[in-house]
């Protein structure tokens, strides 16, 4: 185990005005399992091909267990990147395939053949040494790759997109796979990744990227209950957003004055609070709201709603919403607990 850190990491391509990566710093615990996080062009997979050595950076440093990676060749640098695309060989069976860094290492046959068996044990792939990847449905190829990186012990794991190509009914195996893995061998673990929910699922720390820069990083349930700023909190759902100025715990605003929770700093700001946890009926914060739509989504309904001319999206069971009606008033609550103030500018 070993703890990775950025430092000032910049990478531009030729022929773009902008950095593909722009100074980003990140530390990531000797042991995690860190979700890097963003949509698509945001730096993800080039920080990953930065520490992985597969490409140089323009600027910055990356230092594992403290030492520096930058300028040693890849397979020098402890690090085992799995693609998003497993990039079998198609010549070798799945036990070649999973055994060839052992082979290079110019390991005894014996010692090679153990640790192939353990190892696919340990992915659940038992029994199916003798085939080609050709023979292997996707999920299987994606665990050969992942056992073909992990046989090396590396001290950090790098996985690229593991669970995009793969259905759902897979992907969650997958998913609980890669923790259980992470759970035994203890490898320090970074998985790119542009689904949110996948990131808070899966890793135990996030690190968002947007634009190339890093825009916050922490615990999943922080991008939730505290983000940094309004791109931040719409990334991760967030569509409500009141602008007004928190004073001596209670926001001013056109909903007129709600209290807040304890810490808030003071000043202009936007006030914002998860649709999901709006509540109807009486309670703290109450609101008078005019019922503009409902929508169903399957396990929720979406209520569009219109208090003090300010629009409001609210999420709910769908039992709870049969009785609301378009056009009808509704008595909406903003429970303290749940309300956040973010910097004014977006």
């Amino acid at each position: 185990m070993a703890a990775l850190t950025l430092s000032g990491l910049t990478k531009r391509y030729g022929g773009t005005s902008q950095a593909a990566l722009h100074r980003l710093d990140l530390s990531i615990a000797s042991g995690s399992l860190t979700a890097l996080l963003g949509p698509s062009g945001s730096g993800k997979t080039t920080t990953m091909k930065l520490i992985a050595g597969l490409i140089a950076p323009d600027a910055g440093d990356i230092r594992l267990g403290g030492r520096s990676i930058r300028d040693l060749a890849p397979e020098r640098r402890g690090v085992a990147m799995v693609f998003q695309n497993p990039l079998l060989f198609p010549h070798l069976t799945v036990a070649g395939n999973v055994g060839f860094g052992l082979r290079m290492r110019g390991l005894p046959a014996d010692r090679i053949a153990s640790s192939v068996a353990l190892m696919l044990s340990r992915v659940r792939l038992t029994g199916l040494g003798d085939r080609r990847p050709g023979q292997l449905s996707g999920g299987q190829q994606q665990r050969t790759a992942l056992a073909r990186a992990l046989i090396l012990r590396p001290d950090v794991l790098l996985l690229d997109e593991p669970l995009s190509n793969l259905d759902p009914s897979l992907r969650d195996e997958m998913r609980q796979l890669i923790r259980e893995l992470h759970s035994e061998t203890g490898i320090t673990t970074l998985v790119v990744t542009h689904d949110q929910t996948e990131a808070v699922a899966l890793a135990d720390h996030v690190a968002l990227l947007l634009d190339g820069r890093l825009a916050q990083a922490g615990p999943p349930e922080t991008f939730y209950q505290r983000p940094a700023t309004q791109a931040v909190a719409r990334f991760f759902g967030g569509v409500n957003f009141i602008p007004g100025t928190a004073r001596a715990g209670v926001f001013d605003s056109a909903l007129g004055p709600l209290r807040l929770p304890a810490g808030i700093a003071e000043g202009a700001g936007l006030l914002t609070i998860r649709p999901e946890a709006l509540r109807f009926g009486p309670g703290p914060n109450p609101l008078i709201a005019r019922v503009e739509g409902v929508t169903f989504l399957g396990t929720q309904s979406r209520i569009d709603l219109l208090a003090g001319g300010v629009r409001l999206q609210a999420l709910t069971d769908p039992d709870a919403a049969s009785d609301l009606v378009r056009g009808s008033d509704v008595a909406v609550t903003l429970p303290p607990q749940a309300l956040w103030v973010l910097p004014s500018a977006p």
